[in-house]
């Protein structure tokens, strides 16, 4: 584990007025939102209202610039919410948990040794009776094993009902152990597919430009939807503020003309710096987009003011840290305000020797995962989720108090991924016997030459992007044009391969 180090100085300067902008003689004219703001340009709406606060509103403000120029959109333009849970330090997924088979599927077990590996003792082997979850016991459309402590976490908040509509698919796919260079993270992707919010395009609970540990794929990477970090409630709130406009125009249409006015006046005065017009528009946006954001319901961004959500919450006995991070992702991104979001946990490189560490661990991220599904429940929404972690962990075989085998140390062939997809409306049905993708030898590790996808994380990466497309009918066909450089195949059988889902949108 690393440690960052953060050295801050402190500068003083007598002479200077902090209220003031900085005017450099030796700079160069400021070009970007970042030149501005450090020299002090661009302060927020007060220091351009305080010169007359009726002036603003004349007829010679007039604005070129629209919504739709910015593409702004309200709620995520029809696209299924997503969202990405980040398991750091190299979870179980396959095996104890979610089933994995051979080539077959789930259901081509593998050998006795091969699930001891993956910490299954002789006496939970899934070929006997009783040790599979099935959907009137508890379970879902994917097969769990019926004692995954991640399941068991699911079911501590997901009543029944939501787990009737859910489905899923694990994705055989080794990726590197307890490190956070492997590009899991598919948010850049799912964005250029078409997910956006009303107010933000993307989120994540730890700030980084995946939003969460594990990176994005460079190729999907761009900057200028990063991830703004939402990890409490008072950052959720914080992502529709007014300041005192809200106070001096109660009215909620006054407020907003006034932001709207502020940004005409700002591009016409943008209008006389000599830059290029890009530029121009890119500031101009940001201000509509702060007036469009601040119409509507001020709650929705309130996880307090959320009763739905917090009775999904209450009294469960979550982790202060881990409600905040979920509670406000959830809300952000099921209620269509951020396009998609990242939630990241710590505590998953787990290899203690014990299995009761782990097993604990895997119950909170079942918990996490149980509250977003059963809040889109609740709130008649659609939802995808993928749950990854980077590398994972192997048993010998020795067992403790859990009757389970103990972890006993990292282990990259055992990775696995998860999407799960919940509809309102049923259970989403599966393609292609994909329940399972790529698949595991007999003894226990993952057959790195099944798919494209099997040993390596960009690819895998895509394919969460491909399965997303595939849930919105028609979407697959626009693929190549979301990810041009993609390494998935040239034809539809290619990519026919790698898809779980039916459309559900």
């Amino acid at each position: 584990m690393t440690k960052n180090k953060n050295n801050k100085q402190n500068k003083k300067n007598t002479n200077l007025d902090f209220d003031e902008p900085l005017k450099l003689e030796n700079h160069k004219r400021p070009i970007t939102r970042r030149d501005f703001l450090g020299q002090g340009l661009i302060a927020g709406a007060a220091a351009v209202i305080a010169p007359s606060l009726f002036g603003l509103m004349g007829s010679k403000a007039m604005a070129a610039v629209t919504e739709a120029d910015c593409g702004i959109i309200t709620g995520t333009g029809g696209k299924v919410p997503f969202i990405c849970v980040d398991l750091s330090g190299g979870a179980n997924i396959a095996g104890s948990n979610v089933l994995v088979g051979g080539p077959a599927g789930q259901m081509d077990f593998l050998s006795n040794d091969g699930y001891k590996k993956l910490g299954l003792p002789s006496s939970m082997l899934p070929s006997l009776a009783g040790q599979i979850a099935t959907l009137d016991e508890g379970g879902l459309g994917l097969a769990f094993h019926a004692d995954s402590a991640l399941l068991r976490g699911i079911r501590d908040i997901a009543m029944q009902a939501t787990l009737n509509n859910v489905n899923g698919s694990i994705m055989c796919a080794r990726s590197s152990n307890d490190t956070s260079d492997n590009p899991h993270n598919p948010m850049y992707g799912i964005y250029k597919a078409g997910a956006d919010g009303d107010v933000v395009s993307l989120i994540g609970s730890r700030s980084s430009d995946s939003g969460g540990r594990s990176v994005a794929p460079a190729s999907m990477i761009d900057l200028s939807v990063r991830p703004t970090k939402i990890a409490s409630g008072n950052d959720a709130r914080g992502l529709i503020d007014t300041g005192k406009l809200a106070k001096l125009l109660p009215d909620g249409d006054d407020a907003v003309n006034v932001m709207k006015t502020i940004q005409r006046i700002s591009e016409k005065k943008l209008g006389k710096i000599q830059t290029s017009a890009e530029i121009n528009k890119i500031i101009e946006c940001r201000y509509l987009e702060s007036a469009v954001a601040a119409t509507g319901d001020p709650n929705r961004t309130d996880i307090d003011a959320d009763a739905i959500l917090q009775s999904v919450f209450t009294n469960r006995g979550f982790d202060i840290g881990d409600f905040q991070k979920t509670a406000s992702v959830s809300k952000l991104v099921i209620n269509g305000v951020a396009g998609a979001g990242t939630i990241q946990f710590g505590g998953y490189d787990y290899h203690n020797s014990t299995r009761t560490t782990g097993e604990e661990r895997d119950r909170r991220a079942g918990q996490q995962i149980g509250a977003a599904l059963e809040y889109a429940r609740l709130i008649n929404k659609k939802l995808m989720i993928y749950v990854f972690s980077d590398g994972s962990v192997a048993s010998d075989g020795t067992v403790d108090e859990t009757e389970k085998g103990i972890w006993k140390g990292d282990n990259s062939s055992t990775s696995a991924s998860l999407m799960l997809v919940y509809d309102p409306n049923g259970m989403p049905q599966i393609v292609n016997n994909n329940s399972q993708i790529g698949y595991f030898k007999p003894e226990g590790s993952i057959e790195t030459a099944a798919s494209v996808i099997s040993n390596n994380v960009d690819q895998l990466a895509e394919a969460v992007v491909l399965n997303y497309m595939a849930l919105h009918d028609g979407d697959v066909g626009r693929f190549s044009q979301v990810l041009p450089n993609h390494g998935l195949g040239t034809t539809a059988t290619d990519l026919d391969k790698l898809i779980a889902f039916q459309p559900i949108a």
